[in-house]
């Protein structure tokens, strides 16, 4: 199998996928230019056979990690004989070489999508698209063969590999990669939609539908993504949080923000042609900040737990592409943007008002977290000084506008378009509002704190305005004489006729009302960090933690110290939880494996951290360092995040927001003659 797949071959086919993607980015617009109709023919042929040469190269790394070919310097760093085979496979990705192939391997993906699904998109358009897609893809391959070559040799080559970060042993970050990746990587297809739109100079209601999917299925991924990160930090870290305002942290959730006013005003475009420049800058903010992402992770500008290591030439090439793409792409929009018409028009109080707002408010929130990751690496190269940011600043300054935000999202979706009244709306949502106004009352008396309540009553808002606003839909209007079976039947039948992109749009709100509530839970959160021996027990409130016992168990490439530990409510046993400390000899790190008991409302979390005098012989003389943590409504924060991928994807299957609009007969021959 060396000799199909071995790191000569993966490499020469990485150079091969580069040169496809040259040629997908130049013959594509020359054949525009020049209205070659047999050179635009090509461009879903390059964009195809890129993807395979990728692919190919792509599966001859994994293979060499698999047959632990330590010739190859990415495996020798990355792994060793020792490893269990799952993260063989994964950790190709778990490093700076690998991830950066990944990278370009989900961009020809892309690519590839975007010529196989896209076949009712007229011709020229598609040819751009294509071309933008392989200008970008040439950029990060340049990247992969000249400065971080995953197929670079070791000689001699060692018997063993050094092996993998312990922290990166998880499966929960050996899929998180990918889904986030794909999120990061799927903002391309918009941008390419954007700058060929810009080079066409045309941006219609059609165009706005094109878009739409594309950015509903990349905000998705990177919705997964984020929380799949979140859940990895709150359980592999053993810090007990699930989100630290960590840098980048924040180079996700920045480019989610700007993906979130993209996917709600490509509606406006789709529906009522309006918000045509606005949404085209947005397609290029996202991807230009998922970009950014990148860079920062890359150059050594930000330090975080999550960050590769850096070097200066890989900077500095990062840099350049940065430049040429967001740059480009700018200066392009500022040459044409002031030629394309504004679009329809519309009152302030109608839906197409609520998702400006909304989209105000979304980006006011994106501005404040570049704020406050920037300005401590700014002030240093300035000053000289190191400063923090953390989350105090964050708090005060995301809260008070994710409130308003929750506010217009459940009202905004229930106004009609171009002009619409509030009053016919409050009445539809008066017993939302009721129920959120009690609860309110009783978040004050309950919760600690005047934010948690008004947080909590606000997403209680989202998710009642939005289940209200699908009981209104699927409503049968019937004679009051009817019979309840009739109604139901009736419900039914609206039910099942009601476009699957509202119910993806209410779901996903749900989503976000469940994320809030879990977040306002966990800020309530009871935790004690102490050093006890065995036999003894810590009060928490009515939960009593009782450390029964301490011992050593061998794992395949690592020991680790194993803790029982009992949990009691008044009496009454809970659970048995067995935190513990791995000991990774050869990479001589120790992590933390953290043990989490849920029942969905709550989550018993116990992390084992140092021990202090005496043996782990189970000795009493020992005593050992314990986080404990009793943490309300946590799993609702990640279970908020699936909910809102769900949506985005059940969307997508609505028949009217195909990847491609059906492309009327005759049109390709229209397209080449406005080209």
């Amino acid at each position: 199998m060396m000799t199909v797949f071995g790191a000569e071959e993966g490499h020469y086919a990485l150079a091969l996928a580069c040169v496809l993607a040259l040629a997908q980015f130049v013959l594509p617009l020359w054949g525009a230019a020049r209205r070659r109709q047999f050179l635009l023919d090509l461009a879903p042929a390059l964009a195809c056979a890129q993807l395979l040469a990728l692919a190919y190269s792509f599966l001859s790394l994994i293979i060499c990690a698999i047959e632990d070919d330590f010739s190859v310097q990415n495996v020798a760093a990355n792994s060793a004989i020792s490893k269990p085979l799952l993260y063989k496979i994964t950790g190709v990705w778990g490093n700076h070489e690998g991830s950066v192939l990944l990278w370009a391997l989900i961009l020809a993906v892309c690519g590839g999508a975007v010529a196989l699904l896209g076949r009712g998109l007229p011709l020229v358009l598609k040819a751009r698209v294509l071309a933008i897609l392989g200008g970008v893809s040439t950029g990060f391959q340049l990247f992969c063969l000249l400065t971080s070559d995953p197929f670079a040799r070791v000689w001699p080559a060692p018997p063993d590999g050094q092996g993998m970060n312990p922290l990166l042993q998880d499966p929960g970050l050996a899929f998180h990669p990918p889904v986030l990746y794909t999120g990061y990587v799927g903002f391309a297809v918009p941008f390419a939609f954007a700058v060929a739109a810009l080079i066409e100079g045309r941006v219609d209601a059609a165009w706005g539908r094109w878009v739409r999917p594309w950015a509903v299925a990349a905000w998705c991924f990177l919705t997964l993504g984020i929380a799949m990160g979140s859940w990895w930090s709150y359980y592999v870290l053993g810090w007990g949080g699930y989100w630290f305002w960590d840098p980048v942290e924040n180079a996700s959730l920045i480019p989610w923000l700007t993906g979130t006013a993209l996917v709600h005003s490509a509606v406006v475009v789709e529906k009522r042609d309006a918000l045509r420049i606005w949404t085209v800058l947005l397609a290029i903010a996202s991807f230009s900040f998922s970009l950014s992402g990148t860079f920062l992770v890359r150059s050594g500008i930000l330090n975080s737990v999550h960050a590769f290591a850096n070097d200066p030439a890989r900077g500095v090439f990062i840099l350049a592409l940065l430049g040429i793409v967001i740059g480009g792409s700018l200066v392009l929009f500022a040459w044409r943007a002031p030629s394309l018409s504004a679009g329809g028009l519309f009152a302030p109080v109608s839906r197409e008002g609520g998702l400006v707002l909304n989209n105000i408010l979304l980006c006011a929130l994106c501005a404040v977290v570049v704020t406050g990751t920037m300005y401590p690496p700014f002030m240093q190269i300035l000053t000289g000084r190191t400063l923090s940011v953390g989350k105090p600043f964050f708090d005060a300054t995301t809260i008070p506008l994710a409130l308003p935000l929750l506010i217009v999202m459940a009202a905004g979706t229930m106004l009609p378009w171009k002009r619409g009244h509030l009053a016919p709306v409050l009445r539809r949502l008066r017993l939302a509002a009721f129920v959120t106004a009690l609860s309110l009352l009783v978040g004050l008396m309950m919760l600690e704190g005047i934010l948690p309540a008004l947080c909590a009553a606000a997403a209680l808002w989202v998710i009642l305005s939005s289940l209200t606003d699908m009981a209104l839909r699927i409503a049968p209007r019937l004679d009051r004489a009817s019979t309840w079976r009739a109604r139901l039947g009736a419900a039914g039948q609206r039910a099942r006729h009601l476009p699957r992109a509202i119910w993806g749009s209410s779901i996903a709100h749900i989503g976000v009302g469940v994320t809030v509530l879990g977040l306002t839970g966990m800020s309530q959160a009871r935790h004690d960090v102490v050093e006890i021996g065995i036999g003894q027990t810590l009060h928490q409130g009515n939960l009593d933690w009782t450390l029964l016992a301490v011992r050593q168990e061998k794992g395949p490439n690592y020991e680790a110290l194993v803790a029982d530990l009992a949990v009691a409510r008044n009496g009454r046993s809970v659970a048995i939880l067995h935190p513990s400390r791995r000991d990774f000899t050869s990479q001589h790190q120790v992590t933390t494996d953290v043990a989490i008991r849920t029942n969905l409302m709550r989550d018993l979390y116990a992390a084992l951290g140092d021990a202090h005098g005496g043996t782990h012989d189970g000795g009493r003389e020992a005593r050992y360092v314990l986080r404990l943590h009793n943490n309300p409504l946590a799993p609702w924060i990640w279970l908020g995040g699936i909910i809102m991928a769900l949506g985005g994807g059940l969307s997508l299957t609505d028949r009217r927001h195909r990847f491609g609009a059906p492309m009327k007969q005759g049109r390709t021959n229209a397209a080449m003659e406005g080209a």
